[in-house]
């Protein structure tokens, strides 16, 4: 599984991995204990991991979600110390270490959250997400 596999839905927690494109939208699975089935309609915003990112204030104007994910794994492994009911304050110091540069303006603590409860989803059920070195790396190290 990669992070272009996993996908989040507008008005539904948590996360679910994109089985197949269906004639009305695409059929997802949570990716939970449960692993119920859900089939999304073209009225519903489908987000894939792999296109999200984290505004920032540097020279880039965002980072890649899977990069900060691979931050947070190097940084504090399996207890980011936070979670989506933690204090403002806490989230935001915890992504000011995270990621020094982050825009403070654009990125609403509800998207902290979203990003701790997220981390905590993958590191649960797809641990191997967190530790696997970036395609577009691998590719250039390639002659």
């Amino acid at each position: 599984m990669e992070f272009k596999d996993i996908a989040t839905v507008a008005g539904k927690g948590g996360l679910f991995k994109v089985i197949k494109p269906a004639k009305t939208g695409v059929i997802l699975e949570s990716l939970d204990e449960k692993k119920a089935r859900l089939i999304t309609g073209f009225q519903q915003k489908v987000s894939v991991l792999s296109e999200i990112s984290i505004y920032t204030t540097g020279q880039e104007d965002s980072v890649p979600l899977e990069d900060v994910m691979r931050k947070i794994k190097e940084e504090f492994d399996d207890d980011p110390g936070v979670d989506k009911n933690s204090d403002p304050e806490e989230l935001k110091s915890f992504l000011a270490h995270i990621l020094p540069d982050y825009d403070r303006e654009r990125v609403y603590v509800s998207d902290i959250k979203k990003l701790v409860n997220w981390y905590l989803i993958i590191h649960k059920q797809a641990p191997e997400l967190l530790t696997a070195a970036p395609q577009e790396a691998e590719a250039d190290k390639e002659p």
